[in-house]
């Protein structure tokens, strides 16, 4: 009898195991450490999705605010040891479960309200989707490359350092969508006492180190549990205490406002049998607001043209100033160019309008190729792209006061309107956030405008067409608020404000510049041990 050369025993041993693999029911070829693995990918991947999908029940409207700790640290723990493939996926993961849960609603916007056939909106949806998941999926490898294994500098500097590098570079990135960034979710903790002097992006710091501090509850000594429990805890009375201090100071008496809401739903507000009865209904709201020193309508208010209805809009101007009243519309209008603007038109002792510079992808204008814009028709108007307005533009003069003016989703960039602080004693943001239907957008949009509010420490003057509709105190507290989906007048005094906040001379420049800096140390950490006698080079699956 022969002996069998080592090649074919191999070839035997290997045909065995195939068998005995499929007998089992495994797929041939998958030996059980691969399959172990695929199973622990799986799970992560699960586990970094689920929490993703959770961070969002930390913002409005349930406000589930100890999420925007919890969900975080959950990835940052997933991470732990991960090959930089690893984290990158199921930071991926993560970030779709966010964004597809938080902004499923510009479905509602695509499909629903302007038009497009119902496999171009999801397209569309996943599309901006994947391009958020993509910027959690860099912070993964990142985390896995740059940055120590593990230990303190990991949990406590880098990881927090990347992640609101990430954030920010967001939210003006390619024009930027700086939605569910995690400071918002903060309008009603001690922590919105800190917003005034270091922003929505300083509170999404704090959150984050928060976050690597349970991390380090959980891994590191017990030095580093006792550093790790004091950066959770502290920020939280300091916050508590300086929601007492007043950064800014009231100039003037307080100035009576009255917000007009008409309420008219979106699918049926630029059907021509209902121009006039819009044109009627906001004729009689404003009627009723006349004798308020501030009268603001919300955006578009009226489905046409301001170039078209020259007459009605000067009978409104006289009617006003008869009444003592200034009027602030959200209105369209066209240019001599035929270029279109989604613009605030003010009637006061001057006339002036003030143009949207920050648009709504997919809703005022089309970031896709000319054959598939032509697809999307904004519900019948003459035009499907909108042109942005100048990224600076006065303030206005109108109630007795100077306005910051902000167009619906202008006001979730929080720099935008710091320039306009330094004469501005109100902020004025006019909606329409029927676009979204009854989805959760519009509470998520109105927790954006609330922060505002704070970190300027002004009153806020919003008007939306069906909701939410309110008046913001310069603390972020809500003075009144109308009835969504219904017509009505909502009225109220607010105080201008003069002064500027920590926040409002620094903006965001400090907290960027510290967190590239804890990025950029925690990577010499991770850079000085790999050159040590005997460490391992980073692995990457």
């Amino acid at each position: 009898m022969s002996v069998p050369r080592a090649s074919e025993a191999a070839a035997g041993a290997g045909a065995a195991d195939a068998l005995a693999a499929a007998a089992a029911g495994a797929t041939p070829g998958i030996t059980a450490s691969r399959r172990a693995a695929m199973r622990e990918g799986l799970l992560v991947h699960g586990a970094a999705l689920a929490a993703g999908v959770l961070l969002v029940c930390a913002f409005a409207p349930l406000n589930l605010w100890p999420l925007a700790i919890v969900c975080p640290a959950l990835l940052m723990w997933l991470w732990e040891g991960a090959s930089a493939r690893r984290a990158a996926w199921s930071g991926f993961w993560f970030g779709a479960g966010t964004f597809a849960f938080g902004t499923w609603w510009l479905y509602i916007s695509i499909h629903d309200m302007a038009g497009a056939p119902i496999l171009l909106a999801v397209g569309l949806v996943l599309a901006l989707v994947v391009i958020m998941a993509a910027y959690h999926a860099l912070l993964g490898f990142l985390s896995a490359w740059a940055l120590p294994a593990s230990g303190p500098w990991r949990w406590l500097v880098g990881l927090p350092a990347l992640w609101l590098l990430i954030e920010w570079w967001r939210g003006w990135f390619v024009s930027g969508f700086p939605w569910l960034s995690l400071g918002y979710s903060q309008t009603d903790t001690w922590l919105a006492g800190l917003a005034p002097v270091i922003g929505v992006y300083g509170l999404s710091a704090l959150l984050l180190i928060g976050s690597g501090s349970l991390v380090a509850l959980l891994h590191g000594s017990r030095a580093v549990r006792l550093v790790a429990l004091a950066l959770l805890i502290v920020p939280w009375p300091l916050g508590a205490a300086l929601r007492h201090v007043s950064w800014t100071q009231a100039a003037g008496p307080p100035i009576s406002v009255a917000i007009l809401q008409g309420a008219v739903p979106q699918d049926l507000k630029w059907q021509a049998d209902n121009v006039e009865p819009t044109r009627e209904l906001y004729t009689q709201l404003n009627a009723q607001a006349l004798g308020a020193r501030l009268i603001v309508w919300p955006e578009a208010a009226l489905p046409e043209l301001a170039n078209d209805i020259a007459p009605y809009l000067g009978q409104q101007y006289s009617l006003a100033r008869r009444h003592g009243s200034d009027l602030v519309m959200g209105i369209l209008r066209v240019d001599q160019d035929e270029r279109y603007y989604n613009s605030i038109l003010t009637l006061a002792d001057r006339v002036s309008f003030y143009d949207k510079h920050h648009l709504v992808p997919f809703s005022e204008y089309f970031p896709v190729p000319g054959f598939i814009r032509s697809w999307l028709q904004f519900m019948n108007l003459p035009y499907s792209d909108f042109t942005p307005g100048a990224d600076r533009q006065p303030t206005v003069a109108a109630g007795g006061t100077r306005l910051a003016l902000g167009i619906c989703y202008e006001d979730a960039f929080g720099s935008v309107n710091l320039q306009a602080l330094a004469s501005a004693g109100l902020l004025v943001n006019v909606t329409n956030d029927a676009w979204f239907g009854h989805s959760w957008a519009r509470h998520q949009h109105f927790q954006i405008g609330r922060m505002r509010a704070i970190e300027a420490q002004r009153p806020l003057v919003r008007a939306a067409n069906d909701g939410i509709s309110a008046l913001v105190g310069a603390r972020g507290e809500v003075l009144g608020q109308a009835e969504q989906f219904k017509p009505t007048v909502l009225r109220g005094t607010v105080q201008p404000r003069v002064g500027l906040p920590p926040y409002a001379r620094i903006g965001n420049w400090l907290i960027v510049l510290l967190s590239l800096v804890g990025a950029g140390v925690a990577a010499g950490v991770k850079r000085r041990s790999s050159q040590e006698p005997g460490t391992p080079f980073p692995v990457y699956h």
